[in-house]
């Protein structure tokens, strides 16, 4: 018998699917359960039992994972009819790694408990999809302290990195902050391929070249590569940065924090949805600057 948590999983996606796989191959029973029955076969093929809706995976469970591309989504699974909320009970947990907005993290926490008694720890992410199956993700976290320390286990085994910011709310705060990183960081390295091929330089030799100085970054190892050679295949969706960055604006906005690099770089996204590249990977970006 192996002495892992049961896991009931909401959202078996671009960022689910991957997880879900690392958490069958260490020998977690996996329960899982989506609105697309290609990716509910995909994860049946994996070795996941399939759930019937988003309540059925709380059955057994001792940990509810929800990975879900918007708030909306996060809400019906949630809150709506055979919802995770319906069958939850303590000492049971939801775990989100969703990206929504501060305040309905925090207003979703509060009704959860009201309603089921059970904790609701949020848990955005960073590193994307090849990170989500190789257990490498950067995990920032919100909710209270004994929460998280039940569920740690879990978290040793999916991130590289793991930080409990504070109570609810908190992770999902920096989530936000992660996110201005991203977006801005994004036009730069466009900016950056454009510029070394302007210049007659190899835009393929910056990463090395520049690789332990101050310029250096994920993004430039990672992403900036991927726009050089103009792969566009998506790791992350153009409409999902666009998402976070319309939130993290929203967010920043409330607190009357000054943020215009934000503010281009959510302009700069907001034209590349416009021109029907949302299904792109946020590499795209590299489109608006071409000539």
């Amino acid at each position: 018998m192996s002495g892992k948590m049961k896991i009931g999983y909401v959202g078996v996606g671009l960022m689910g699917m991957p997880m879900a796989k690392r958490l069958l191959s260490l020998g977690y029973a996996v329960r899982a359960y989506d609105i697309s029955a290609q990716r509910l076969a995909e994860a049946r093929d994996a070795g996941a039992a399939v759930a019937s809706s988003a309540a059925d995976t709380v059955r057994g469970a001792d940990l509810v994972l929800v990975n879900l591309p918007t708030p909306e989504a996060v809400e019906t699974a949630v809150f709506g009819d055979n919802g995770v909320a319906s069958t939850l009970r303590p000492p049971q947990l939801l775990v989100d790694f969703s990206t929504i907005k501060v305040t309905q993290c925090k207003a979703f926490a509060q009704r959860l408990r009201e309603i089921t008694g059970a904790g609701w720890i949020d848990t955005p992410v960073s590193g994307g999809p090849p990170a989500s199956g190789d257990g490498t993700l950067t995990i920032m976290a919100g909710g209270e302290s004994a929460d998280i320390e039940r569920a740690q286990p879990l978290f040793a085994d999916v991130a590289g990195r793991f930080t409990h910011m504070g109570p609810s709310g908190a992770g999902m705060a920096a989530k936000m902050l992660n996110q201005l990183i991203v977006g801005a960081g994004h036009a730069v390295m466009a900016e950056a391929v454009v510029l070394a091929e302007a210049a007659g330089i190899d835009p393929a030799r910056l990463p090395a070249c520049l690789a332990g100085g101050l310029a250096d970054s994920a993004l430039l190892q990672k992403l900036y590569p991927r726009m050089v050679k103009r792969d566009f295949a998506p790791q992350g969706y153009v409409r999902q940065l666009l998402k976070d960055l319309e939130m993290a604006n929203e967010f920043a906005g409330a607190l009357k924090a000054p943020t215009p690099m934000m503010s281009e770089a959510l302009t700069l996204y907001r034209m590349l949805a416009h021109l029907g590249h949302s299904e792109l990977d946020t590499a795209a970006v590299l489109k608006l600057y071409e000539r």
